[in-house]
């Protein structure tokens, strides 16, 4: 069953106004979208501030990406390419978020996975935080690349550019976010120590077990 979300149009704006407050993205740079029960995709539109944005600015497209709605002068994301190859791959997610937190974003320009050496990161992302094959900004070649990044991941680090996340609702893909940015910086100081120690693979692979159940979870 193909996974939507509720008041999609509500959920997306909470959560990117959430994002541009928890300093998760600059300007108007990132991006969010939610897929609708008929769906068709609700995604925040390109070069608005988040601040300044209202339900009137967000633009809805169907799933091969031709504008249904949108407000006079207001175009999709310049990234849509990427949210909507997510929803082709996995039927199971409601919601995707890509945005550019420093930390993480550090880990993407060096191509360097973020390590799952945080107990329960697992439960909540699913391992590893990848890193994709480089593509460049807005392509279908950077959608395929994070598709393939995010195989049973929650979370992908999109070369020399961002994150991506994926989730059941717009409020649980930022979540992710969050995590996987505080864990990126944790993992960076934990370098000037000595480096992380791992957690015990049989550990991450419980969790990972607990995060496939979790995906879904509104």
């Amino acid at each position: 069953m193909t996974a939507w979300v509720p008041d999609a149009h509500q959920a997306v704006l909470a959560a990117a106004k959430d994002m541009a407050r928890k300093g998760l993205v600059e300007g108007t740079a990132g991006n969010i979208s939610a897929r609708r029960e008929d769906g068709t995709v609700v995604a925040t539109p390109s070069a608005v501030d988040y601040e300044a944005m209202v339900l009137g600015d967000l633009v809805v497209v169907d799933a091969d990406g031709t504008v249904l709605d949108a407000a006079d002068g207001r175009s999709p994301t310049s990234e849509l390419h990427l949210h909507l190859a997510c929803y082709r791959a996995f039927e199971d997610i409601g919601s995707v978020i890509h945005s550019h937190p420093v930390w993480a974003t550090m880990f993407a320009v060096s191509h360097q996975p973020v390590p799952a050496c945080i107990d329960e990161f697992t439960m909540y992302v699913g391992g590893d935080v990848r890193c994709s094959q480089y593509a460049p900004s807005g392509s279908e070649a950077m959608g395929d690349a994070a598709v393939t990044a995010l195989k049973d991941r929650g979370a992908a680090l999109l070369a020399n550019h961002g994150i991506v996340t994926v989730g059941p609702s717009p409020a649980k893909a930022l979540h992710i976010v969050a995590l996987v940015e505080r864990s990126a910086q944790i993992a960076w100081g934990a370098r000037a120590l000595g480096g992380p120690v791992p957690i015990p693979d049989e550990v991450n692979a419980n969790f990972a077990g607990v995060y496939q159940i979790m995906r879904t979870l509104p």
